[in-house]
C-alpha cells in the first residue's frame, strides 16, 4: 500500500536511498520510496559496486590489520587534491567504522576481498555477492518493515516554499511528505549535460567517446531542478568517478567487470603509441579512478594497456579477453598501431628499466631511470611473449557536481540549511569528492549520509507533525 502523505518521502532507488528509507523507518516514520527505474534496473549504481571503505583500528572479521582515521583521511585527502570538506570527509569515515553491524541486521553478508582485488584486504569491506546482493538485501529488509516502493517513479521537479519541501511532482501527480530525502543521482546518463560540460574539442565531442559504466537512469533531473531553483552547487561538471574501461563494453551498465586492472603491470600507450603517465605512481585501488580522465585527454578518447606473459595471473581479469600476439608489432598491428613506434616506446621502456625486487603487493624497487614519464614502481621489462593488450575509453560512473549540505545531510539554499530537505549519496557526493577516488569511497559516503539524511528526515517529520497537532 502506498501512503497518500508519507512522513517522509524518499526520491532515489539505490544504496543512499535505501539506507535514508530503512534508517527513517527504523525512527518509527511511515516512507515511501520512488526508484525511476523498473524493478529489474532498481539500484542505481550501487548495484554495480563490490565493497566498501572502512575505518577499523584493529583486524575486524574479513579486514586485516589496521585502518586508522588518519590515514583514511590522508588517503582521501591526497588522491581528491585537498579539494574535499574535511568535516564531511570525517564524518563519513567514522561512520564506516560502525556502519556494518546495522547493514548486517538489514542483511547484507561480508566476505573476505578476492584474490587479485589488489592491497585492499586491509581497507575494504566486500560484499558477499556483490552490489546487487547489497540492493536486494535492503529491498527485502525494506518491504518486511513495510516502506512502501514505487518502481517506475520519475520524479520531475519538486515544489519548494523557501527552502522547504511541500512536494514532489510525476508530472500531473503531486505526492506530499512533511519531509524529503533526495539520492537521485548524478547526470553521467544526461550525453547532452554532459556534452555542455565537456565541450567541443577540434570540432569533436569527446563525451561522445565515453562509455557510461553506472546506470543509465541518473538523468540529473533533480540535480537541475535543485540548483536553478536556489539550492547550492558544489563541484566541477567536468569532475566524475571516471576509470579506464575496455573499449568493447556496453554504452550503459558495464559495472565492475569492464574495468582493466593491468594497468600498473605494464604499459599504457596511446593512439601514436607512446606512453603518457606513470603507470606505477601508488597502489591501484588509490590510482585506478585517474585513468579515464587521463584517456579522456588522449586523442580520440583511447588508449591501450599493454602487458606481457610475465603480468598474466596478477589482476583480476575482466570480461573481455586481450588482444593477444607473438609478436609486438604483431599486436600493434591488431590495435591500428603504428608497429615501429610501439616497438621503439617498447623498447625505450625496457632500457630504462632498472632490476630490483619486484612485489606488487608493496611499493617496490622495480622502476625506470631516465624516462618521461618515468614508472615509479613495478617497472619491468616487457619482453617475454605471448604479447597483450586492452583497448581502454572512459567510463564515468558517477559525476561530482552535486548539492551542498552540512553535516546534517540538509540541502543548503543561499547558504541556509532546509528545514526538511535532504539530499545523499552520488547528489551530494562532490561536498566530499572534489576530483579524484579511491575504492570504496563512494559507498561510505553513500551509507553514511544515507543514514543521517533519513535520520534527520524523520526527526523534521516527527516535528513538523507536532507542529500540525498544536
Amino acid at each position: 500500500m502506498t501512503p497518500k502523505d508519507p512522513d517522509v518521502l524518499v526520491i532515489g532507488g539505490g544504496n543512499a536511498a535505501l539506507c535514508a528509507a530503512l534508517t527513517a523507518r527504523e525512527a518509527g516514520a511511515s516512507v515511501l520510496m520512488l526508484e525511476a527505474a523498473p524493478r529489474e534496473w532498481r539500484g542505481g549504481n550501487s548495484q554495480h559496486t563490490r565493497n566498501l571503505r572502512c575505518m577499523h583500528d584493529a583486524p575486524q572479521d574479513v579486514l586485516t590489520e589496521a585502518y586508522p582515521e588518519e590515514e583514511y583521511w590522508q588517503d582521501l585527502k591526497k588522491v581528491t587534491g585537498g579539494i574535499t570538506d574535511e568535516k564531511l570527509a570525517r564524518l563519513a569515515i567514522r561512520d564506516s567504522s560502525r556502519c556494518r553491524d546495522w547493514m548486517r541486521r538489514h542483511g547484507v553478508h561480508f566476505q573476505p576481498s578476492l584474490s587479485g582485488t589488489l592491497h585492499l584486504s586491509r581497507t575494504n569491506a566486500f560484499f558477499m555477492g556483490g552490489g546487487k546482493a547489497l540492493v536486494n538485501a535492503y529491498y527485502r529488509s525494506a518491504e518486511q518493515l513495510g516502506i512502501a516502493i514505487r518502481y517506475q517513479a520519475p520524479v520531475d521537479r519538486l515544489e519548494l516554499q523557501d527552502g522547504r519541501f511541500v512536494a514532489a511532482r510525476i508530472g500531473d501527480e503531486r505526492i506530499t511528505a512533511r519531509s524529503c530525502v533526495v539520492a537521485s543521482g548524478g547526470f553521467e546518463s544526461n550525453i547532452p549535460w554532459m556534452r555542455d560540460a565537456w565541450g567541443e574539442v577540434d570540432g569533436e565531442w569527446p563525451v561522445d567517446n565515453f562509455l557510461i559504466r553506472g546506470t543509465r537512469f541518473n538523468m540529473g533531473v533533480l540535480l537541475k531542478y535543485l540548483t536553478e531553483n536556489g539550492a547550492d552547487p558544489i563541484g566541477d561538471p567536468t569532475q566524475s568517478h571516471c576509470v579506464a574501461i575496455d573499449a568493447r563494453a556496453p554504452l550503459y551498465d558495464g559495472g565492475i567487470c569492464t574495468r582493466v586492472d593491468s594497468v600498473s603491470l605494464g604499459i599504457m600507450v596511446n593512439k601514436q603509441a607512446v606512453r603518457f603517465y606513470d603507470e606505477g605512481e601508488d597502489f591501484w585501488p588509490k590510482r585506478y579512478a585517474i585513468w579515464g580522465r587521463l584517456v579522456a585527454k588522449q586523442a580520440g578518447q583511447i588508449a591501450y594497456s599493454v602487458i606481457d606473459a610475465k603480468a598474466i595471473g596478477r589482476f583480476m581479469p575482466p570480461v573481455f579477453p586481450p588482444l593477444q600476439a607473438q609478436s609486438l608489432p604483431e599486436l600493434a598491428r591488431q590495435l591500428g598501431l603504428d608497429a615501429p613506434t610501439l616497438v621503439r616506446t617498447v623498447d625505450e621502456f625496457n632500457a630504462a628499466c632498472r632490476a630490483g625486487t619486484f612485489d606488487h603487493a608493496v611499493l617496490d624497487d622495480c622502476r625506470t631511470e631516465g624516462l618521461t614519464p618515468p614508472k615509479t614502481h613495478w617497472a619491468r621489462p616487457i619482453d617475454t611473449a605471448p604479447f597483450f593488450a586492452y583497448p581502454l575509453r572512459p567510463g564515468i560512473t558517477f559525476t561530482y557536481l552535486g548539492v551542498k549540505v552540512d553535516e546534517h545531510a540538509a540541502v543548503h539554499f543561499s547558504g541556509k540549511p532546509s528545514a526538511n530537505l535532504f539530499a545523499a549519496g552520488e547528489i551530494m557526493a562532490g561536498n566530499v569528492l572534489g576530483k579524484g577516488y579511491t575504492a570504496g569511497v563512494g559507498m561510505t559516503i553513500g551509507t553514511a549520509f544515507g543514514r543521517i539524511a533519513g535520520a534527520q528526515a524523520a526527526a523534521a517529520a516527527m516535528q513538523g507533525a507536532q507542529h500540525a497537532a498544536a
